[in-house]
């Protein structure tokens, strides 16, 4: 239950889709941010569909979920290079579906909100950090256990990915610790503060679904 208040995904992620296409502080950016970063191609419509399934856990408790998008916009030129750091976009909220937990006789469900984004990072390897703004990912269990579990709970926070240029690219989360707050009753985790959410993405070009979604320098 705490683990599905990781809910960031993805991708987010993202699905990719975060405002600036897994958690450090708030604030955060992705590592090397001194490098010069293009994003092509400029102007280009994304989606940010999941591959395989995402997960949240905390402590003993693992949520599941196997759809999860996101939508975006690659900044029109000059807007997708940066001499020194990311390049960033706004994208619609991950939205996340088809959830299960590991507790027999609770389901899941979760809803996302407000303005997500995403900064992408050239370097070795590139990075992509996914931005959830406050409370802007809530997952709820009901059955057994009625619990609600908030992500980016008092301040927006920026989950750390690796992205990888293909066709289509990549952006996966491994073990990205998301803060969160638990409320409920018998069986909810409150005393949990962070979740950990693991995930991939693929990065579709819906402008152009013959071209790919590309960081390089």
């Amino acid at each position: 239950m705490q683990a599905a208040g990781t809910g960031i995904a993805a991708l987010a992620a993202l699905s990719i889709g975060v405002p600036a296409s897994a958690v450090a502080q708030p604030g955060a950016t992705p590592a090397a941010a001194e490098a010069a970063t293009t994003v092509t191609p400029a102007g280009h419509d994304f989606t940010a569909a999941l591959s395989g399934k995402a997960t949240f856990t905390a402590g003993s408790v693992t949520v599941t979920c196997t759809v999860s998008t996101s939508n975006g916009q690659v900044p029109a030129a000059p807007g997708n290079h940066n001499e020194a750091g990311p390049v960033s976009s706004s994208t619609t909220p991950a939205t996340y579906s088809s959830c299960t937990t590991s507790m027999p006789g609770v389901s899941a469900t979760v809803s996302t909100s407000g303005t997500w984004g995403v900064a992408m990072q050239n370097g070795a390897p590139a990075t992509a950090g996914l931005t959830i703004p406050s409370g802007g990912f809530v997952l709820k269990t009901s059955g057994l256990a009625s619990c609600t579990v908030t992500a980016a709970p008092t301040a927006a926070a920026t989950v750390n990915g690796t992205w990888t240029n293909g066709a289509p690219s990549t952006l996966a989360f491994t073990n990205a610790a998301v803060p969160v707050k638990v409320v409920g009753g018998f069986g909810c985790p409150t005393s949990a503060t962070s979740s950990t959410f693991n995930a991939t993405y693929q990065v579709g070009d819906t402008t152009d679904p013959t071209s790919q979604i590309i960081v390089t320098g």
